[in-house]
């Protein structure tokens, strides 16, 4: 099974950015655990505060891979361009937010991509990753 996990602005401060929301450690070295949880998978990461590189990203795996967590950060609730590319493409998405969006601002509380999604999944930490990659078991 061939999984990219994309991330998007501000995801490349885990660990230093709001710990108290984000928590202390780094997608680097949550990457290399998950990895290893799941050695079966190749993963691919990318990450960028560039919405356009998020898209182009979608458009260039979205018809090869098993299968898209999409953590499109304040995107999310912004963005109608990558919800187009979501639905765009053939790769299914799961959608990952590391807190419960809906425990925060209003303006968290929608989505644009998650109707284009196969699932979305929040509040659990970084552990919304792994439940998003489990998830994918059941789509291949």
């Amino acid at each position: 099974m061939k999984l990219i996990i994309i991330n998007g602005p501000n995801l490349n401060l885990l660990g230093k950015r709001e710990p108290s929301i984000y928590g202390n450690d780094s997608f680097d070295s949550y990457f290399e655990k998950l990895k290893g949880d799941f050695p079966n998978i190749t993963f691919t990461y990318f990450q960028s505060n560039i919405e356009g590189e998020i898209i182009n990203k979608l458009h260039e795996v979205g018809f090869d891979f098993d299968g898209i967590v999409l953590n499109a950060a304040a995107y999310t609730h912004t963005s109608v361009a990558i919800a187009d590319a979501v639905k765009a493409i053939e790769t299914p998405v799961v959608e990952v937010h590391i807190s419960n969006t809906h425990a925060r601002e209003e303006f968290r509380h929608k989505s644009f991509i998650a109707k284009n999604a196969k699932g979305v999944i929040l509040g659990f930490g970084l552990d919304s990753y792994k439940l998003a990659i489990q998830s994918f078991f059941k789509f291949t």
